[in-house]
């Protein structure tokens, strides 16, 4: 055993007093491999502190892993995260104390690969293809998407095939009969992890009057199941050739977004019953196991069935497909982990439908609202996984880009739908508290008290390539924390909660003052990270034409962007209700409500620029202020950071030409210099954006106003069949006649489907208040009435009625 090791576990139970949260608890062993034997260590975390023995009886949580790995992990040079799913680490039990453990370990750490990317990515054009000309299922982070006839043929930027993980395990899936394609008659979507195709083999063209038919119908749930079954209804029997082509390439859905391919070594082992696909780098080991319920002949390429079917008969076989993640030991990863449990596909229907049912009832005149309704809270139920051990789901984020965690995006649609499913809201809080920075780590700018932002599964996350594994890049997720966990209170009066999670918001409020200030103004700045595809800043606008001046020039790093002060206002005053509420500090309380005040001050004279009637975007180092029109000046209203006086000409911006396209609120002006309609941060609608916005109006009483928008945003929606996808371009609406959709954007999108919750919201003025709920509805005239039934809340449950009426504003002040 080495003296580094030696020596931390001997002064762990002296330093680690007030590190930890109160939960989880638990007994973790530690078995550390070397050469010539096996060093064993325990660690009881309880009661916030850690006590070590080297011997002990049972543990909740046994960690596996050689000393060398264990030394690099204290030494800063690897991450817990990575290395779990770089195959160097066994874990049995809860891995919830595995990842608590990372408070323990020393601070400074650099867990950044020397030599990332192994081969050199070829950067490729991404194809224009559109999620809706294609079919999708997706349970838990486990999805596939085909072309109508269920067929996926990927190429290296198309994100076609069977993902699980954030890595493709199926990039070939083609199914034909005697060597003819087969033409789609219809595709069923019966519920968001199965769907129905059926087809008949040739072109349109040709099968009017065929005797053949196909029926594939396909689901998820831990694993991908397809039932083929061929029809015949010709006179006499026929002699069938059925070939399915399967394939993986094992690439990263990351790349995939971004536009490289990386070649990667596949190989194929043909066992009795089974073809198995396999990827390896060193120690990473990913396997596609697919078999089926019939004879068949295997070979490298796929399976071959030989069949006879009688006349006006049936024959069918059931195909299964295992995504295999291996361990330390070569066994999957969930093998050995609590939660591991397979579902049976009428039990996860099940799921979904419960979350569905608790969930307020609405009646509406307003057809788009109901159908948008429904669509949003059955999106958000489905949007959900497992992770590995996790016993409560985790949320996840949108189709095909974001099926995993991500910060902003789970808090953002978390606090959307507190009145209608406040369980997303304790989940996200769970983990966000549990992954919280602990380290200083610059290759993930981690730093202790900041919430992470993006937890990925692939390749480049486990060896540190990239920093995906645990990824605290955006400046915006922590002030949101806290903001999350306020709402959540008000709404539900969940009073443990708050108290369970103290150590995490206090350490959430402390770096808004410290690591987030490197320039010492006493505003939170963001600054610039590069990537790949580019460099990036670590605002929710992150790309790099994100934050620019009116003349179209970039800003420099680092710069202060304008919702972010607002956030961190919003933060700070409600840390302080609950710090003098269920903390027991009003000395804490009271320094937060003079730090917010006085924030509040300096921002109004720093960022207000008089000329224009706005806010700047951002401020520079300097003072300079950043001078583009954009849709974050609205999250200012949603903050409350706003002077009152302001207010009204500045939602003259909001809903003047240059920003509102009709449809919702663009993300740049259109008078600016780097406006395009198709630019995601430089002039598409954000639904989620725009319903925080919304909100904003709403709270600063320009009511008739927060329903125009509200309305345009939900005229929008019924072109997409109800549900809102991330982004759509930013044309006039008097131009188009129709929204116009951005290529391949995530669609579901857990903050759209958030948005039309938080809109309805906006539109009846729901609001928790002690513990009744406050009703003050402005819904307007054309949307007739408006009833909501059984909202949840600390008062039980209550109904919430609107009646539309030609609405007048009055414009009180902010509340």
């Amino acid at each position: 055993m080495s003296d580094s090791i030696d020596r931390f576990f001997a002064h762990l139970q002296e330093t680690a007093g007030e590190i930890l949260p109160v939960t989880p608890t638990g007994v973790l062993r530690f078995d550390l491999v070397d050469d010539s034997a096996t060093t064993t260590w325990f660690v009881t975390i309880r009661d916030g502190r850690a006590r070590v023995k080297r011997t002990g009886g049972d543990a909740d949580c046994v960690v596996e892993m050689q000393t060398a790995d264990f030394e690099g992990l204290l030494a800063g040079r690897s991450n817990s995260v990575a290395l779990l799913f770089r195959g160097v680490v066994s874990i049995e039990g809860d891995l919830k104390l595995y990842l608590l453990f990372r408070r323990l370990l020393p601070k400074q750490a650099d867990s950044g690969n020397p030599e990332p990317d192994v081969g050199v990515p070829v950067r490729r054009e991404r194809d224009g293809i559109r999620l809706h000309e294609w079919s999708s299922v997706f349970y838990g982070n486990m999805f596939m998407i085909s072309g109508q006839d269920g067929n996926a043929e990927a190429g290296p930027t198309v994100p076609l095939g069977l993902f699980f993980f954030d890595t493709r395990f199926l990039s070939t899936w083609r199914l034909s009969v005697d060597d003819q394609p087969l033409a789609s008659l219809s595709v069923d979507d019966v519920r968001s992890f199965e769907s129905k195709f059926a087809l008949v083999p040739g072109r349109p063209a040709h099968y009017v009057n065929t005797t053949t038919s196909i029926l594939r119908h396909r689901w998820l749930r831990e694993n991908l199941e397809e039932e083929i079954t061929l029809f015949n209804f010709a006179p006499e029997p026929v002699r069938y050739t059925v070939r399915l082509d399967v394939g993986a390439d094992f690439a990263e859905i990351k790349e995939v977004h971004d536009g490289f391919h990386r070649q990667r070594t596949v190989t194929s082992t043909v066992d009795q019953d089974s073809l198995r696909l396999h990827y390896r780098r060193q120690t990473l080991h990913r396997e596609t196991v697919i078999s089926s319920s019939q004879p068949a002949h295997i070979d490298e390429q796929g399976f071959t069935f030989t069949v006879t079917v009688d006349s006006h008969g049936t024959w069918s076989t059931r195909m299964r497909v295992l995504t295999l993640v291996r361990d330390l030991h070569q066994r999957d990863l969930r093998e050995r982990l609590y939660s591991s449990t397979t579902r049976a596909r009428a039990e996860a229907g099940r799921e979904i439908d419960t979350i569905v049912a608790s969930a307020p009832r609405l009646r509406a005149d307003h057809q788009g609202l109901s159908e948008a309704y429904e669509c949003s809270v059955r999106d958000l139920a489905a949007l959900y996984y497992q992770g590995l051990n996790f016993a409560e789901r985790l949320p996840a984020t949108g189709l095909p880009w974001s099926m995993t965690l991500l910060g902003r995006e789970s808090l953002v649609s978390s606090f959307q739908a507190l009145p209608f499913l406040p369980d997303r809201a304790v989940n996200t809080l769970r983990i966000m508290a549990l992954a919280q920075g602990a380290r200083h780590d610059p290759f993930r700018a981690e730093q202790p008290g900041r919430i992470v932002q993006e937890s990925r599964y692939g390749e480049s996350a486990a060896f540190d390539d990239s920093p995906e594994a645990a990824d605290f890049g955006a400046v915006d997720t922590t002030p949101w924390f806290v903001i999350l966990l306020d709402e959540y209170e008000r709404w539900t009066g969940d009073a443990d909660l708050v108290r369970r999670y103290e150590v995490e918001a206090r350490a959430a409020v402390d770096w808004l003052d410290t690591d987030a200030d490197p320039v010492g103004t006493g505003y939170v700045w963001s600054d610039r990270r590069d990537t790949r595809a580019g460099p990036v800043n670590e605002s929710w606008r992150s790309s790099a034409e994100g934050i620019c001046f009116h003349d179209g020039r970039l800003a420099p790093y680092p710069h202060a962007v304008c919702e972010v002060q607002g956030y961190t206002y919003d933060a700070k005053l409600r840390a302080a209700r609950l710090a003098r509420r269920f903390w027991n500090d009003t000395a804490l309380a009271d320094r937060l409500e003079r730090e917010a005040a006085d924030l509040r001050e300096r921002f109004n004279s720093d960022f207000w620029l008089p000329d224009r009637g706005y806010y700047a975007l951002a401020l520079q180092t300097d003072g300079t202020p950043v001078d583009a029109l954009a849709s974050n000046v609205g999250h200012l209203l949603f903050s409350g950071i706003v002077e009152p006086a302001r207010a009204e000409r500045l939602v003259g911006h909001l809903l003047g030409p240059a920003l509102f396209s009709g449809w919702g609120v663009r993300s740049l002006a259109a008078t600016e210099g780097r406006f395009s309609p198709l630019g995601q941060y430089t002039g598409a609608v954000w639904p989620w954006d725009n319903s925080i916005i919304a909100w904003g109006l709403r709270r600063y009483g320009f009511k008739e106003e927060a329903a125009r928008l509200s309305t345009a945003l939900l005229a929008a929606g019924r072109y997409f069949g109800g549900r809102l996808p991330g982004f759509f371009a930013g044309y006039d609406r008097e131009r188009t006649r129709v929204p116009v959709p951005y290529r391949f954007t995530d669609s579901p999108y857990a903050p759209s489907s958030g948005a039309t919750l938080l809109l309805l919201r906006v539109l009846l003025g729901l609001e928790p208040y002690d513990d009744h709920l406050a009703v003050d509805a402005a819904v307007p005239e054309e949307m007739g009435q408006i009833a909501l039934l059984d909202v949840r809340g600390r008062w039980g449950y209550a109904d919430a009625l609107g009646r539309g009426r030609r609405l007048r504003d009055q414009h009180p002040p902010p509340s």
